[in-house]
């Protein structure tokens, strides 16, 4: 049984080197460009994105828009590479990207991060 689980563990990568990025984009075109193109390049295994209603102070005044939410499910290691292309990528000026830890998870879905996020 030891044997097994220590066999386990060593296939199993730790939960802490994956994580989820948060960005916004203005239109669901461009959230899709970089969800396509964060894909191909296999920086991120799965992108979703979905619509919401942003509250922001910018340049003095309070501001409500419409946004796409891109959740980018990636390596913590890529993390990096991924801000620096959203950076390059982005119509904004100052776009959001946050990265949230993920502390646990499936392992099977987290193999397949790994797997499929070179």
């Amino acid at each position: 049984m030891r044997r097994k689980l220590l066999r386990l563990i060593k296939i199993m990568p730790e939960s802490k080197e994956y994580c989820v990025i948060l960005t916004t984009c203005g239109n669901k075109k461009e959230a899709e460009k970089l969800a396509c193109l964060l894909i191909e390049s296999q920086l991120a295994a799965c992108v979703q994105i979905t619509g919401v209603t942003s509250f922001y102070e910018w340049d003095g005044a309070v501001n409500k828009d419409n946004e796409q939410l891109l959740l980018i499910k990636a390596r913590s290691a890529h993390y990096d590479k991924i801000e620096e292309f959203i950076s390059q990528n982005h119509s904004y000026d100052v776009p959001e990207i946050i990265q949230i830890p993920i502390s646990d998870g499936s392992e099977a879905y987290l193999k397949w991060v790994a797997d499929v996020s070179k």
